[in-house]
């Protein structure tokens, strides 16, 4: 298993109307933290990726909302990759909150793609092998 964690302070533009963080930007807090992920394993990143003619569509999303964040808190979300990926990557998503309080769960499966045919494609090799080796860091 592959973790990473990022810290995100949430702004007041992400509030509803009972001033808690509206729900949708929990996927905006998945992607924040995947890319980061992904530009942390220190080989191979989104850009760099989809430059090479791999786009990775997310396919699937879920989220289960547990206890509310508040405006200005430091978030943290850890992002788990389990299993090695195929033609498709599953990202496991917890928040919490300063209190180191679960607030919420997720996963989101990205599909990789060749960007010219629009079909799926084995993960990169490059991508595959900074994974085993900081899989067995970990």
């Amino acid at each position: 298993m592959y973790i990473y964690d990022l810290q995100i302070r949430t702004r007041y533009n992400e509030t509803d109307k009972m001033g808690v963080i509206y729900h949708a930007n929990y996927i905006n807090y998945y992607e924040i933290a995947r890319t980061e992920m992904l530009r942390n394993m220190g080989v191979y990143s989104y850009n760099e990726m989809e430059s090479d003619g791999i786009m990775m569509p997310v396919i699937e999303v879920r989220s289960k909302y547990i206890l509310p964040a508040y405006y200005d808190e430091n978030l943290t979300v850890k992002v788990m990759i389990k299993e090695m990926p195929t033609a498709t990557i599953t990202l496991y998503y917890e928040v919490f909150n300063e209190k180191q309080e679960l607030l919420n769960t997720g996963m989101t499966i990205l599909a990789f793609m060749n960007a010219k045919t629009r079909r799926p494609c084995r993960p990169p090799q490059k991508f595959i092998d900074s994974l085993r080796k900081l899989r067995t860091e970990n």
